[in-house]
């Protein structure tokens, strides 16, 4: 019994020794210059670099508000493949949310109701470009790594949710104090604690900002009891003080570019490639030219090919992407295509900032809210808000207003006073708003889908899927037999991890067509 005793104790002490051994070698391979976790406020910062989509882009040729005219530097044609998922990114946020509520000792932290915003974000984007998505089971890593596909319409109502709450919190931690917010390179571009308050004001306002443009895309949804899409945009809009969004232009989320390291991507550096072979897209274009709106010439030179005085709305031709890269190029050539204003975009390095959401997008989701009869208000006023807010950022005013071109053979510049009035403008048959009903509704919409020129991602294209507002150009030039796709296909390595779950969710929504761009999914049926 002794010899057994003595054995437990040796055996004892032994894994005494080995342990303490173990646990002191992990104390001394600790590197205590080293943090031991990642603060909110980085991982903040690269989950706010993803939010933004730079204009130059695929994105900007789906929406044609430009056009390739040259082989090497790409065509029009539409997607004929997957899109990308934005399950990276939201990992960082999950993480940034950990981090965030654990030294904070509570999940009502700014980190977290941003979060909940970021979630939204990002899971109504995937939704967007291809119908079902995983979200209940979603971001759960190793323990489920082939997570089943909820339903879009599951995705948008969990998002709302989302979003509703990411405002109550914030409401909260604009009340009651917070202890700390950094890493917010948009609204608190100094990270000072002083300014950090005015930030969150600003984050409530793009939430429910966010929510409105959310809603809006669901008009084909209203009958949906359970979404309650009216009755959301009803209380958002006639309930500020409960629900802010943007007031004016200074309150846009926006990324800013700057002339030390971070270049709008078209400028001085890049003119030799880009200047000659992008025209300006015809179906943004030529409506500005229709309409006698002065962002033609602020943002585009003039067609000179075509005969017309350079301050004459006639001389601004856009590119129509449905013809071909010959055609284009034969055009462009001869001087009949519209090319980048010169000065506006190659003579600097900054240009304007890009739009993640925007006051002039909340003025045209509430007037197209007020023209369906969601809510009440005057929606001729909030069209009217919208236009003067595109205006503003334009730098065009009431009044003389100073347009620099580029002379036709390149060598300087020409400058010109060019008078421009809103009242005129906006008593333009085609501009004046003609009341709450189809006829309103276009003039809303088209006035919207010039708000999104070279910003705010694939929004021009989701608002053309929806509504058909503006007709776009369709032919050789964008591919896929003349049909411009309705959605992406799932994204490749979604198919090898979680196939199983992925082929399901294809045949749930489109049966026997399988995974097809040109299928409409369920937000658009």
């Amino acid at each position: 019994m002794k010899s057994i005793k003595y054995k437990i104790t040796l055996a004892l002490t032994a894994l005494v020794i080995i342990s303490g051994c173990s646990k002191k070698f992990e104390e001394n391979s600790i590197n205590h210059n080293l943090p031991l976790s990642v603060p909110p406020g980085v991982i903040l910062r690269a989950v706010l670099n993803d939010i933004v989509v730079y204009p130059g882009g695929s994105e900007d040729k789906a929406g044609q508000y430009i056009a390739s005219n040259y082989t090497y530097y790409g065509d029009n044609k539409y997607w004929n493949g997957s899109a990308g998922f934005n399950f990276g990114t939201l990992n960082n946020v999950i993480s940034m949310e950990n981090v965030a509520s654990k030294l904070a000792g509570t999940s009502d932290n700014p980190y977290h109701a941003l979060g909940l915003f970021f979630r939204s974000f990002f899971f109504v984007n995937m939704s967007e470009k291809v119908g079902d998505v995983p979200v209940s089971e979603a971001l759960q890593g190793i323990n489920n790594i082939a997570p089943k596909y909820d339903s879009q319409k599951d995705v948008f109502k969990q998002s709302l949710v989302w979003l509703d709450s990411s405002n109550i919190i914030l409401t909260g931690l604009l009340a009651n104090g917070f202890k700390e917010f950094s890493g917010d390179f948009y609204y608190n571009p100094s990270d000072n604690a002083s300014s950090a308050r005015a930030a969150l004001v600003n984050w409530q306002k793009a939430v429910n900002s966010y929510r409105l443009r959310v809603l809006i895309e669901l008009s084909k949804k209203t009958g949906e009891a359970d979404l309650n899409v009216k009755g959301q945009f009803n209380d958002i809009v006639s309930n500020p003080t409960k629900y802010p969004v943007f007031t004016s232009n200074s309150d846009n989320l926006q990324y800013v570019y700057n002339d030390k390291f971070n270049y709008y991507p078209d400028n001085a550096t890049n003119y030799g490639n880009n200047a000659g072979r992008l025209n300006v897209g015809g179906t943004y274009l030529n409506t500005l030219s229709s309409l006698n709106d002065l962002r033609a010439m602020v943002l585009a030179e003039p067609a000179r090919g075509l005969g017309f005085a350079d301050t004459d709305f006639k001389s601004y031709k856009g590119a129509p992407l449905g013809e071909d890269l010959s055609y284009l190029a034969t055009e462009s050539g001869a001087g009949r295509l519209s090319l980048y204003n010169y000065n506006h975009y190659y003579s600097g390095l900054t240009g304007e900032p890009t739009f993640i959401i925007s006051y002039a997008e909340v003025c045209f989701c509430i007037a197209e809210g007020i023209n369906r009869g969601w809510t009440t208000g005057d929606a001729e006023t909030w069209y009217t808000n919208g236009v003067k807010a595109m205006f503003s950022f334009y730098g065009i005013k009431d009044g003389d207003n100073v347009i620099t071109l580029r002379k036709a053979d390149g060598t300087g510049n020409l400058t010109y006073t060019v008078p421009f009035s809103f009242t005129t403008y906006f008593n333009q048959p085609l501009v004046k708003y003609k009341g709450d009903n189809a006829d309103g509704l276009t003039q809303i919409l088209t006035q919207k889908y010039l708000a999104y020129f070279r910003n705010s991602g694939l929004q021009g294209y989701y608002q053309w899927r929806r509504t058909g507002i503006p007709a776009f150009s369709i032919g050789a030039g964008t591919g896929n037999g003349g049909k411009i796709p309705k959605r992406f296909q799932y994204p490749s390595n979604e198919l090898s991890v979680n196939g199983t779950n992925v082929k399901a969710a294809i045949s749930s929504q489109f049966g026997g067509a399988g995974d097809d761009i040109n299928q409409d999914i369920w937000l658009v049926k």
